[in-house]
């Protein structure tokens, strides 16, 4: 039975609090394009990735017509290019980036996802040839997604590969440097990567998925934010079931707009991430979340405290509301992409490494945050090796996305536009880590990874 008073709190979630669906995001099955053939194999991928999602951005404009629920993205992910391919050339594999960026152009998404691989135990001679070719790929590419995974709480962490991305993340910048080294903005480094997450950089087609699935990623945290400022100074065993009672609702809402897109595309529903993906509009802000509980700024201390408290509370509120939640859910810290995390960077109250701790009970990990152009590769390997550490330890999923703005310094501002939003260039230890990076090997898996 409709409830009417539940049916006016949404719109009013619509229209006054920023709720929307972030992204309907279609995972396409690629193994079956695998060819030793470059030319074929990226004709192969286009036609699939262009017949399969034929109907995807249509559909998705149609829902949101019809039920009035912005419909923010949509777009691919696919299973990662390095497992399809062939024994290419790197150039071979810049081939398949192109065909994903035609087949994104084609069907008129905003992003592609897949590019990637898994390398948390080590390389292949495959490996490496793909991941020498990413920074070009992201440079002649509009659309076009990648992310690497470095390290699980099983494996380990493997430092040979963080070492190459430092490298990846330094050249990409440099051949983007014309637009603000933007290239970075759409490569992610991971520990625990899920494989059904319809979030972009990361979002790829996990091998243990099937043909083709449909999942969405909702958002909201102006929502949240209202909920708790409508609630005033209540303590925070209240503070947790507002916020999972709010989370609940956000989340039903995502459940709709899956089974819709489901049963209209002909394609399984996967999951629905319920993550709190801010953006730089006002009042979309995690960081106010976190500000709205009583803290003077994001950054202050108690943070942490605070965002965990949001994180868990999302979590329980979502998992009641679908049943199929995953990808990342939680609650997401892009500095770029929320504007009070801009505003908190800006005015000196959150740091990298506060951000760094804060990445201990949240959802991803170092996300969207700007570094100096001249920051060495070893220091940005320092930093992916401190967060992958972090995901590896408490068996989560941790992310690293840094921007080092080619000859951008510290406290200058960068501005990527939409969604990505803009940020200040923040400030980082300086002090080198190269001679511990270049030891080498694998960091070993944690004694609590034996759960055989």
């Amino acid at each position: 039975m409709l409830n009417t008073a539940d049916i006016l709190e949404t719109i009013s979630m619509i229209r006054e609090e920023n709720l929307d669906i972030r992204t309907i995001t279609m995972g396409i099955s690629l193994l079956d394009c695998a060819s030793e053939d470059a030319d074929r194999f990226a004709d192969k991928i286009y036609d699939k990735i262009t017949k399969t999602a034929e109907k995807l951005v249509i559909t998705g404009e149609n829902i949101e017509k019809e039920y009035g629920i912005p419909i923010i993205n949509k777009r691919v992910a696919v299973t990662p290019i390095s497992l399809c391919g062939g024994n290419f050339s790197p150039e071979g594999y810049l081939k398949a980036a192109k065909a994903l960026d035609r087949a994104a152009k084609t069907l008129g998404i905003n992003f592609i996802g897949g590019f990637g691989a898994l390398v948390h135990k080590g390389m292949t001679k495959k490996d490496e040839a793909f991941l020498s070719i990413i920074p070009q790929a992201l440079a002649e590419t509009d659309f076009v997604c990648s992310s690497v995974n470095v390290a699980t709480t099983k494996a380990g962490i493997n430092m040979d590969a963080v070492a190459k991305m430092g490298d990846i993340i330094k050249e990409a910048a440099y051949l983007t440097r014309d637009k603000e080294s933007i290239g970075c903005a759409k490569f992610v480094v991971f520990a625990n990567v899920p494989e059904d997450n319809p979030f972009m950089a990361g979002a790829f087609h996990g091998v243990g998925e099937g043909e083709a699935v449909v999942s969405v990623g909702v958002s909201g945290p102006g929502v949240v934010a209202s909920a708790i400022k409508r609630a005033g100074h209540c303590n925070f065993s209240e503070l947790a079931d507002i916020i999972k009672k709010t989370a609940f609702k956000i989340t039903r809402v995502g459940q709709l707009v899956a089974f819709e897109a489901s049963r209209r595309l002909g394609v399984p529903f996967g999951i629905v991430d319920l993550s709190l993906a801010p953006t730089p509009a006002i009042g979309d802000s995690v960081a106010h979340i976190l500000e709205n509980m009583g803290l003077e700024r994001c950054g202050a201390h108690g943070t942490t405290a605070a965002l965990a408290l949001l994180n868990d509370a999302v979590k329980k509120g979502g998992v009641m509301a679908s049943s199929h939640v995953g990808g990342l859910s939680g609650a997401f810290i892009p500095v770029s992409e929320d504007a009070g995390m801009i505003d908190a960077v800006s005015c000196g109250a959150l740091s990298i490494e506060k951000l760094e701790a804060m990445t201990a009970v949240c959802s991803v990990g170092l996300d969207m945050i700007v570094i100096p152009g001249d920051t060495p590769a070893e220091v940005i390997c320092g930093i992916i090796a401190d967060e992958i550490s972090i995901g590896v330890a408490n068996t989560k999923t941790t992310a690293v996305r840094v921007i080092p703005a080619y000859g951008k310094k510290e406290g200058e501002i960068v501005n990527f536009g939409g969604l990505l939003g803009y940020a200040p260039v923040i400030k980082l230890n300086e002090n080198s880590p190269a001679e511990f990076i270049s030891r080498g090997g694998r960091i070993p898996a944690p004694i609590h990874s034996l759960k055989n």
